[in-house]
């Protein structure tokens, strides 16, 4: 008990300059460790933040980051008042929102059915089967996407016509796109999610198993009252990641999958950024965009931590 005490105050952050030093000496393999990963988050993630000013200048070529002139919130107010807005919100937040609820069940339910697999080589086969299609690149899901649902000679739009289903163009129907995005997604990274899951499940002590099957429980009753409460946690945790990314549906699958017939229902604020910022070299108003849309997701962030803190005690923070 003591030595675990000392042990403990040891590894407590110090408090002094001699005591910095001293943690220092003792430690400094385990900094050294860490130090390259520290390094590259700053260069690639804060030292970037320094160009979030140009949000609120003009930028000028000349000038540079810090030279143009500082205009506030003018992008931010011609964001708000540009015809866009409303199609980009409501664009971005329909496909956001869908590929984060059906994203977020589906690992779920597939842990839980690979899970009830007894035989271990059938169990390891279909972990396989789901894991593959996330390695597979974008461009090439969308491409498969493009064979398979072309209106003229897609695998699936034949099968669909077979049995009387014809006529949908569903990578250029404004009502076909979202389900396509959405489904595709889900079968590219729903195997690969549920990793995580499954090994939450492995954590689950057996003898709670043997105590329900002994009590009379079937397998529905398994899941919901051992398996379900277990992942319960994990579940929070990642509910909460996934909310600080609310608003940043995929550029690249959104970008590939767009064209002219499907643009109304396809074009979200990442796309728009940019057409807007690369294409129309308009820099300032392109990252007024990028920084209003961190914002929301930095706000879903703290809110769904606050709200699960609350309610379940369970939180990132």
């Amino acid at each position: 008990m003591s030595s675990a005490t000392i042990n403990h105050a040891d590894a407590a952050p110090p408090r002094s300059r001699q005591g910095l030093v001293a943690h220092l000496k003792r430690y400094w393999q385990l900094w050294a460790m860490v130090l390259p990963a520290t390094a590259f988050v700053l260069v690639f993630a804060y030292v970037p933040m320094y160009g979030i000013q140009l949000a609120f200048r003009e930028f000028d070529f000349t000038a540079g980051l810090t030279g143009g002139k500082f205009v506030g919130l003018k992008y931010f107010q011609q964001f708000f008042e540009s015809p866009m807005f409303a199609t980009l919100m409501r664009n971005t937040v329909l496909i956001s929102m869908t590929t984060l609820v059906l994203g977020f069940i589906a690992p779920i339910i597939l842990a839980l059915l690979i899970n009830q697999l007894m035989h271990s080589r059938i169990k390891r086969w279909v972990q396989t089967i789901t894991y593959l299609p996330h390695f597979i690149s974008v461009v090439v899901i969308v491409g498969m996407l493009q064979v398979f649902l072309s209106p003229s000679d897609g695998l699936l739009t034949r099968l669909l016509a077979s049995i009387g289903i014809s006529g949908t163009n569903f990578l250029g129907d404004t009502g076909s796109f979202v389900p396509v995005y959405v489904l595709s997604d889900i079968w590219q990274h729903a195997g690969w999610n549920s990793i995580i899951y499954l090994a939450a499940l492995a954590g689950v002590n057996t003898q709670l198993y043997e105590a329900a099957r002994i009590d009379g429980a079937n397998r529905w009753q398994l899941i919901r009252h051992v398996d379900i409460p277990a992942l319960v946690p994990t579940m929070i945790i990642l509910l909460i990641l996934n909310m600080g990314n609310v608003l940043n549906t995929g550029f690249e699958k959104v970008f590939l999958m767009q064209n002219t017939l499907n643009l109304p229902v396809s074009e979200v604020i990442s796309t728009y950024t940019y057409k807007i910022g690369i294409l129309s070299s308009q820099f300032s108003y392109s990252t007024a965009i990028g920084l209003f849309n961190t914002l929301i997701n930095f706000t879903f962030l703290v809110l769904a931590n606050r709200i699960a803190k609350r309610v379940s005690d369970t939180s990132l923070w």
